[in-house]
């Protein structure tokens, strides 16, 4: 992924050594990754809220922090960082025939308020990736202790396919600034639609697990927290006299499946938490371009609020419904940033759609809003659907929902021992 991305900065001046930037962020997220499932939940256990919050606490730290680290490296220009970096173009300094990404040096503090706006629009828009996670694991009824390791492996694809994603849209910018007039566009058409539009699809619609349960054998029950399996009878279990400790039976004799495995429900939770996170993505990753077309900085800030999202979803699950404000506060912060983007790269192109109608115009000028105003507008947003939530009566907020019709909750527990097909 690093590799890519360095590709798109190819030719320019310090790009050698940027490369070693991507390494290095890439060897840190496999780190941190790695310490996570293979030290601290190498057992499968329910995480609970104290757990929950320690973690979130420590992910928000590490994000912040690496925004230190961002002003430090960009400001001393450290492998490459800040010299010859894409940049969009201040408005006086556009003009016919001129470009709207323009490549120079950036300071530390340009840097850390981009990488900082950008890390809170992107946590902001995993909030609404939380609400339809909730309602994929109250349907296949995901035991707690097996929930962190489906978010887990979760994330990791969609790592993978964030990072694909901004690889391709910062090449696609680079060479068709108009495209950001179309990213603009989605982002307030999809802001109108999560507006009118209430609640969110029937996983079993969804068509990824309507394929995958044709062409790929299934089981309606769990065998511990693998993906797949090859019983054919649900596991029974016992205490282990020793270690006093649950632990699964052998099969019965002639019950395991001679050719092939099956999918059980972890696997097809799993499925449509990658295909959530892939929809999300094209949501978030327009978002993002809103702030900076660096690449450098679109993808640490995307894949720090990403890291932090399994704690999170924990973190949340027993008082998300108390934030009833959140979601329209959500769908505000999507309208910005999508008139952001409209109001950044739409003038650049009025007098070429005023020519094609036989008009004619002085020349625009892009009107670019400041990185600052942006991060206090996402955070003033966010403090405020919070503080609503919080002061309004509960009569009231009865009321919205009886008319609204209350969102997917968290606060639906599912109990270990429950099978998939019991909420069916």
């Amino acid at each position: 992924m690093d590799m890519l991305l360095f590709a798109a900065d190819a030719g320019v001046a310090g790009a050698h050594l940027k490369v070693w930037a991507y390494a290095g962020f890439l060897g840190l997220v496999v780190l941190f990754l790695a310490l996570d499932l293979g030290v601290f939940h190498r057992e499968a256990h329910e995480v609970s809220f104290k757990e929950a919050a320690g973690w979130t606490a420590v992910w928000l730290i590490l994000g912040l922090a690496f925004a230190g680290f961002v002003h430090l490296a960009y400001e001393g220009k450290w492998l490459g960082l800040g010299i010859d970096t894409p940049r969009y173009a201040a408005p006086d300094a556009n003009g016919a025939g001129t470009s709207l990404i323009t490549r120079g040096d950036v300071s530390g503090v340009e840097a850390a308020q981009q990488y900082l706006t950008g890390y809170v629009v992107e946590k902001s828009l995993a909030i609404d990736n939380i609400f339809v996670i909730s309602l994929i694991f109250a349907y296949f009824a995901i035991p707690g202790k097996y929930q962190h390791r489906v978010l887990f492996w979760g994330i990791l694809g969609a790592l993978v396919m964030r990072g694909t994603m901004i690889f391709l849209g910062a090449a696609l910018i680079a060479r068709h600034q108009w495209v950001l007039m179309i990213f603009g566009g989605f982002l307030v058409l999809t802001a109108v639609k999560m507006a009118l539009i209430k609640g969110h699809d029937d996983p079993a619609q969804n068509l990824a697990v309507r394929l995958c349960k044709r062409f790929v054998p299934a089981v309606d029950f769990y065998d511990g927290q693998r993906f797949f399996t090859r019983r054919t009878l649900k596991p029974t279990y016992s205490i282990d006299p020793q270690t006093g400790r649950e632990r699964q039976d052998p099969a019965p004799p002639g019950s395991l499946r001679k050719r092939g495995w099956a999918a059980t429900p972890l696997f097809l939770a799993l499925l449509l938490v990658e295909v959530t996170d892939l929809v999300f993505a094209v949501d978030s990753i327009p978002a993002i371009f809103a702030i900076t077309p660096d690449p450098f900085i679109v993808l640490t800030s995307n894949v720090f609020a990403m890291l932090g999202l399994r704690s999170l979803y924990f973190c949340l699950a027993a008082m998300i419904r108390k934030f009833r404000y959140l979601k329209p506060a959500l769908i505000l912060i999507l309208a910005f940033v999508g008139v952001k983007l409209l109001l950044l790269a739409t003038p650049m192109y009025v007098d070429d759609i005023a020519g094609w109608f036989g008009a004619e115009v002085q020349e625009s000028k892009p009107i670019k809003i400041d990185t600052a105003i942006s991060l206090a507008g996402v955070l003033g947003t966010l403090l405020a659907a919070v503080l609503l939530s919080v002061l309004r009566k509960p009569s009231d907020a009865r009321r919205a929902d009886k008319h609204a019709g209350s969102s997917p909750g968290l606060s639906e527990t599912v109990e270990p021992g429950q099978d998939a097909g019991a909420r069916r």
